[in-house]
Order: structure tokens, then C-alpha cells, then sequence
């Protein structure tokens, strides 16, 4: 997909092109076996909201820029090869997928594996009640992080320490 960008004035700011993969074309049980679509409850988003108020903590909200591009397919997948990149003479040749794309089936999966294998490792812990939510205990009390697709809401008495 190309995309070209432009200034206020209308001059061209610069040329974005994005490889997105034909996921809609993909057949359940032939191409992806599980999907996967997270859905954070809103009610623990206005719980969230309502505590970080009456506490008096940092909120922070982030989007994760190519987030789908991070994630690691377990599967194998595969894809023609993009316009223009066609090698030498074998026009029918395939691309094998490693790391997810936009549009695949998977990618969101994928995405949510790597960034909650992430979030354990940094030694947060899923809620029982609403897996998007990801909590560990700070010194100055916790620190909760809620994953949305692609967004983050980070929400503590001390930010700084939800890096360490």
C-alpha cells in the first residue's frame, strides 16, 4: 500500500509505502488455525480511571507505532512476493513469513504474545479479572498498565518505575 504525504501548504512531505498482506484471502483450518481478538472490558478502563483520580496517580497513555510488525508468527505463512520485488526470472515465487504484517489473521495475536511475554518478564502480572489489564507491586504502590490492541494505558503513583 503507498501513501504519499503532504505538507499544510500541499507540497509532498515524504512517500510511505506499508506491506499489508492479503489476510482477508486466508481460510480457517487451511491457512490460520487461531485468530484472536482482545477486547478490554470497559468497565475496568472507567475502574482504572476512577482509582487513578482518587489516588492522585500519573496516567499515561502510549500507542505502539508498527506494534503488529513485532510479533512472531508461530506458523508457517506465506505470501506472494510484493509489487516490484520480484527475483530474477521466478515470478512465482513465495515469501516466508517470520514476523507478522498487517492484515494477517494472526498479527494481532502475535503482537499480544510478544508484548505480554514483555510484560511478564518485567515482572507484571495479568489480572484474573480482565486479561488486558497488567498489574506489579512498586514502591510507592502498584503500577497498572492496560493493553488495548496497539495502545497502552499506564497508570501509578510512580511512573518511572514501570521501566525498570
Amino acid at each position: 500500500m503507498y501513501k504519499v504525504k503532504h505538507n499544510i501548504d500541499g507540497s509532498i512531505n515524504r512517500y510511505k509505502a506499508r506491506l499489508v498482506a492479503k489476510g482477508y484471502a486466508q481460510q480457517h483450518n487451511i491457512d490460520c488455525d487461531v485468530t484472536f481478538a482482545l477486547v478490554v472490558k470497559m468497565t475496568t478502563v472507567r475502574v482504572l480511571l476512577a482509582v487513578a483520580v482518587a489516588k492522585g496517580w500519573h496516567l499515561h497513555k502510549m500507542d505502539v507505532k508498527n506494534a503488529f510488525l513485532q510479533g512472531e508468527l508461530e506458523e508457517h505463512m506465506y505470501m506472494i512476493q510484493p509489487l516490484g520485488f520480484y527475483s530474477g526470472t521466478n515470478t512465482s515465487a513465495v515469501c516466508r513469513l517470520k514476523k507478522s504484517l498487517y492484515g494477517l489473521k494472526q498479527a494481532l495475536r502475535a503482537w499480544n504474545a510478544k508484548i505480554t511475554q514483555r510484560l511478564w518478564r518485567m515482572g507484571f502480572a495479568a489480572s484474573k479479572s480482565d486479561s488486558s489489564l497488567f498489574i506489579r507491586q512498586g514502591r510507592l504502590g502498584p503500577v497498572n498498565i492496560l493493553l488495548y490492541v496497539d495502545d497502552l494505558v499506564i497508570a501509578g503513583a510512580d511512573l518511572d518505575e514501570s521501566a525498570a
